[in-house]
C-alpha cells in the first residue's frame, strides 16, 4: 500500500446518500463528467452483472440448480464453486452449468448495452473483475478489456503444465448434452492436451491461475492507456466494485484522481459509494441501482 493511498485512507471516507434528490443531483453530474471528459476508465465488478439480471442467488439459482441445492445444500451459484463434490464427474456436471448458464446460454444485460453507448465515440478503457463476458456481448471492443480475474469461457491445466488457455465452448456444450442425475461421462472430463491432467476453469482462485499471452497483452493496452492520459481531463467510473479486492479497481482510481487535478472519481454501488474525503470535491458517489443510472444518463 503506497503513501498517498494510506494518506487518504486515514483522511477518512465519506459516502453517498440515498435519497432522492441525491440522486438525481448525482446522475446530472455524472452525465456532464461523461460530456466534458477527454477519457473515461470504467472499472467494473460483481454489481454490475447483479443490475444486469446475472444474480447467483434466489429464483435463477433454484431455476438451474435445485437438484444441486436439494442433494448437497449448496444455496448460490458463487458458493457452489468452491464446493468439495464427491468425484470429477459431478464436480464438472455442476461447472458445465455454472459456465453455461453465465456464459453461453444468456444476453448482454441492459446496463451493458447502456453503457457502451454513453462512452462508445469517447476513448474509453474497462478493467473488470468479472469474467462473464458481459462487455463483449455488448458489443464493447476486446482491445479496451481487461479482465483480471479470468474468463468463464477459458480452461487452463490444473497443475498447471503451461501458461496456456483453451476456449471451453464445444466442451461445456456437450457436458450439457450429456449430463444426468448431476454427473456426466467419464470420458467428457476435460485434459489438458499437453499433460493429460484434468482441466481446470481459467478463475483466479490460488496460485495456480494462467495468466496467457492474452492476459499480458490487456494489462499492457492498459497501463498504456493510463499513461497516454496522465494529466488530462479523465474520468474515473466504478460500477459495483466491492470491497472484496479494492486492490484491483478501487484503490488505484482512488489514487489516480488524487494525482491528477484535472480527473473526477464517480462510484455507483448500492450501498458502498465511498470516496477518501481528500478526493470529495472531484467525486461523484451515487447509492443507487446501476441499472437504474445509466438508463437515465442514456436517456440525454
Amino acid at each position: 500500500m503506497t503513501y498517498s493511498l494510506l494518506s487518504m485512507l486515514r483522511g477518512g471516507l465519506v459516502c453517498a446518500e440515498g435519497g432522492a434528490e441525491e440522486t438525481e443531483l448525482g446522475i446530472r453530474r455524472l452525465r456532464n463528467a461523461l460530456q466534458e471528459a477527454d477519457a473515461v476508465l470504467i472499472g467494473a465488478g460483481a454489481g454490475m452483472s447483479t443490475a444486469a439480471g446475472l444474480t447467483y442467488s434466489g429464483p435463477r439459482f433454484d431455476r438451474y440448480f435445485s437438484d444441486f441445492r436439494d442433494r448437497f445444500g449448496i444455496t448460490d451459484i458463487y458458493s457452489g464453486g468452491f464446493y468439495p463434490f464427491p468425484d470429477e464427474e459431478t464436480f464438472w456436471a455442476w461447472w458445465a452449468r455454472h459456465i453455461y448458464y453465465n456464459r453461453y446460454d444468456i444476453e448482454a444485460g441492459a446496463p451493458y448495452k447502456d453503457l457502451l453507448q454513453l462512452v462508445k465515440d469517447k476513448d474509453y478503457f474497462v478493467i473488470t473483475t468479472n469474467v462473464d463476458h458481459q462487455f463483449q456481448l455488448a458489443g464493447f471492443s476486446k482491445e479496451r478489456l481487461f479482465y483480471t480475474q479470468g474468463d468463464y469461457g477459458l480452461f487452463q491445466c490444473s497443475v498447471p503444465c503451461s501458461q496456456e488457455t483453451y476456449d471451453n465452448e464445444e466442451a461445456v456444450r456437450a457436458m450439457m448434452d450429456a449430463q444426468e442425475g448431476m454427473r456426466i461421462p467419464s470420458e467428457l472430463i476435460p485434459r489438458c492436451p499437453r499433460c493429460g491432467e484434468p482441466m481446470t476453469t481459467n478463475l483466479r482462485a490460488d496460485g495456480r491461475f494462467v495468466q496467457d499471452e492474452g492476459w499480458y497483452a490487456a494489462n499492457a493496452r492498459y497501463e498504456d492507456f493510463c499513461r497516454r492520459h496522465e494529466g488530462q481531463k479523465m474520468l474515473y467510473l466504478e460500477l459495483g466494485v466491492g470491497g472484496n479486492t479494492p486492490v484491483i479497481i478501487k484503490y488505484p482510481f482512488w489514487e489516480a484522481v488524487s494525482a491528477n487535478e484535472e480527473a473526477t472519481y464517480a462510484c455507483v454501488n448500492m450501498g458502498e459509494a465511498c470516496a477518501p474525503k481528500q478526493i470529495e470535491d472531484r467525486s461523484i458517489l451515487l447509492d443507487a441501482d446501476i441499472a437504474r443510472v445509466l438508463a437515465d444518463v442514456a436517456k440525454e
